[in-house]
């Protein structure tokens, strides 16, 4: 019955669920588009709160090792594409946010609860999770995983 809220991650080595969500510039991105290419995401419970936004910015601080990686990172939540671009201009996020509305996607990869999960994932070129946990892990940790 709280299965939902007592959810662990998706486990590494599973298939990532494919998603489709509108950034705060209301492009489409999906899983499916970003074939081929290591992809982070960061699940977060809100724009502007203290953990979340010094989450998001040691991803933006460790930009140039993604960029290595060949990985792209998302923040996802389910606040507006308004908030959002605020939020990432104020921050300076060299990556876009996803809108998750209703939080569909979230609730895919485990990351629903009372409040969205803060859940990291690194999904591989080969679309299988290489990566996950809750928490705040730190980014040199989460690209460690990326594929070559």
């Amino acid at each position: 019955m709280f299965s939902w809220l007592f959810s662990d991650p998706l486990r590494v080595g599973d298939a990532a669920p494919d998603f489709a969500l509108a950034d705060q510039d209301g492009n489409t991105v999906s899983l499916a588009g970003l074939a081929g290419k290591n992809v982070v995401l960061v699940f977060y419970p809100a724009d502007e709160t203290p953990g979340c936004t010094k989450q998001l910015c040691e991803f933006r601080d460790s930009w140039g090792m993604a960029q290595q990686k060949d990985a792209v990172v998302f923040g996802v939540n389910p606040a507006g594409a308004k908030k959002h671009a605020a939020f990432r201009a104020h921050h300076q996020l060299p990556f876009p946010l996803l809108v998750d509305q209703g939080r569909q996607v979230a609730a895919r990869y485990h990351a629903n609860g009372l409040v969205v999960k803060r859940t990291v994932y690194l999904i591989g070129k080969s679309g299988k999770i290489r990566f996950a946990q809750r928490g705040k892990p730190v980014p040199e940790e989460v690209l460690a995983a990326a594929e070559a």
